[in-house]
């Protein structure tokens, strides 16, 4: 018997109680015995309801007498009652047709009835638009309020476990991971704005009811008109957007790439409670169950990537300019420090150049698209005749990622860390370590003696090592990171272990290899011995000086 749960949970075969997905072990875990529930079985179980469900509607449409209107403008199509008159598209304002509507096949299986009225919807959006006054977005709205419409939607439930590939635009380095996502529905109607439908989910679950033409009669309802693969896209861009936000976190910026597949998930036609209202460049929808607003900005806004080597110019431009208004500051002359400064911006370009000469593959793009705002302040609830705002705002329920790395053979879940303080440390106590070695080798020289030390005689090693210093600073604790984050194995209880790569004693032959043909091998092995002879007279002189 089944013990609780909502009709779009997976039920375990065994006990019929609600099961979880659990991304580690690729399977549903019933809760009540602990039997697990694959994949296969839960597409199975929701294949076999829909079967039920699509003939109960077959058989329920045959006593109702329904209309639908196709619009010549914008293509949407609309089911109504026989008796309701429909006189102008509510998406482009186009006038309507009058057909007869007998499609069932094209209805959905589950409905979320509507909660609250037209006239209560019309409030929550007028509140908004009081709240947002400055914005011309409100002030279109308020004069045009009258004209807002209640629509069952055509949507798609979506549930399941998912999978994508995940990488920063200025690296080349590619992740995976996986997730389960919840309560996701996608718009299955053409003439909607996702981003506008996005902002004024979620929906409680709870209330999901097998679908009913007796809910046709006296409502509005949009017709499903994106086909399989228009779906199947917005499906995987719909996850794709919900995980982004995720990804951004760990992998510490905006700048990401996320591709998301969605073979696994239960996908269920269902129909939606939304108001809507368009007013020229603006649209509104409130949502018919919770009251939550949502409306799309007028005006699209901007997002600029940059290629790598305006990045590096944009730094150098920066840093010049930094350093041109200290040396101002201080006191120099304007001419003084524009010399100055015309030397080290040629040494900026190098270093920055250096820096991001492994992100060639970055081009410069802008994305556009159109802000939205939403409403806040609690779920609308009735008591008795009256609606009440109780609790917080209702949040889509979309999982962690999960991040999954191939380690010795092996699938294993990790954790990816790019920065953390001893890292930084560690990669600065290297710079300085290079910048300094000849002085440091000489105080082993001489005993310590910090009078004896004559940096003069590291001149020529700190002349080489200042530019590449800063080159390797950016490069490595800045870019490297993000191709070579720390990784740390996740167990099954929870806790986590840094993941160090077992060190394969073929490639250290090779290395040895390496570098006894740099040492030994001519030509090549010439100017690396008179390299290393330098310095080592670095190092003497930087010790006793040059008596």
């Amino acid at each position: 018997m089944r013990k609780g749960g909502s009709i779009a949970d997976v039920h375990c075969p065994k006990c019929g109680a609600p099961a979880k997905y659990d991304i580690i072990r690729g399977s549903y875990q019933c809760g009540f015995c602990g039997s697990r529930v694959e994949l296969s079985e839960a597409m199975a179980e929701k294949q076999g309801f829909r079967e039920m469900q699509q003939e109960k509607i077959r058989s329920s449409s045959q006593r109702y007498q329904l209309m639908h209107a196709a619009c010549s403008g914008c293509g949407a199509e609309i089911v109504f009652d026989e008796n309701e008159a429909m006189s102008n598209c509510a998406f482009c304002g186009r006038a309507l047709v009058r057909k007869n509507y007998t499609r069932s096949k094209d209805m959905p299986e589950m409905i979320l009835p509507f909660r609250i009225t037209r006239e209560e919807a019309a409030g929550c959006l007028s509140e908004w638009c009081r709240k947002n006054s400055g914005k011309a977005e409100a002030k279109h709205l308020s004069a045009g309020i009258e004209g807002l419409q209640g629509f069952y939607l055509p949507y798609e439930l979506i549930r399941g476990p998912v999978r994508s590939r995940v990488s920063r635009m200025d690296s080349s380095r590619v992740y995976t991971c996986g997730g389960y996502v919840d309560k996701v529905f996608v718009n299955a109607s053409r003439q909607m704005d996702n981003l506008l439908l996005d902002g004024m989910e979620p929906f409680e679950l709870e209330d999901l009811i097998p679908f009913n033409f007796a809910y046709a009669a006296g409502q509005r309802i949009k017709i499903r008109d994106a086909d399989a693969k228009e779906l199947r896209t917005r499906v995987d861009e719909e996850i794709s957007n919900d995980y982004t936000p995720l990804v951004r976190k760990t992998l510490e910026t905006k700048a990401v790439e996320v591709s998301t597949n969605t073979d696994s998930v239960l996908r269920m036609p269902v129909l939606l409670p939304v108001y809507y209202l368009q007013a020229g460049e603006t649209a509104a929808a409130v949502n018919g169950q919770t009251g939550k607003v949502s409306v799309l900005a007028e005006k699209e806004s901007h997002y600029y990537f940059l290629p790598w080597w305006l990045k590096a110019l944009v730094a150098v431009l920066v840093f010049s300019a930094a350093a041109f208004g200290a040396f101002r500051l201080f006191g120099m002359d304007p001419g003084t420090s524009l010399v100055i400064i015309g030397c080290l911006a040629a040494f900026f370009l190098i270093v920055f150049l250096c820096a991001y000469s492994d992100t060639t593959h970055n081009k410069f793009r802008v994305e556009a698209g159109r802000e939205v705002f939403t409403s806040s302040g609690g779920v609308l609830r009735r008591q008795g005749k009256e609606l009440v705002r109780e609790g917080k705002d209702l949040e889509k329920d979309v999982a962690d990622p999960v991040f999954f790395e191939t380690l010795d053979g092996k699938v294993r879940q990790v954790q990816l860390v790019f920065t953390s303080l001893p890292r930084t440390v560690k990669t600065a106590v290297k710079a300085l370590v290079i910048l300094f070695l000849p002085v440091i080798i000489a105080l082993f020289l001489n005993g310590f003696d910090f009078q004896r030390l004559e940096l003069g005689g590291s001149a020529v090693w700190f002349c080489i090592m200042v530019p590449v210093v800063p080159v390797y600073l950016l490069k490595f604790s800045v870019i490297e990171r993000y191709e070579r984050p720390l990784i740390y194995v996740i167990s099954e209880n929870g806790s986590r272990k840094r993941y160090r790569k077992k060190t394969d004693p073929k490639e250290i032959w090779e290395i040895v290899k390496m570098i006894l043909k740099a040492l030994f091998i001519p030509p090549a092995c010439f100017a690396i011995w008179f390299g290393i002879i330098c310095f080592l007279m670095c190092c003497y002189l930087t010790a006793v000086g040059f008596d």
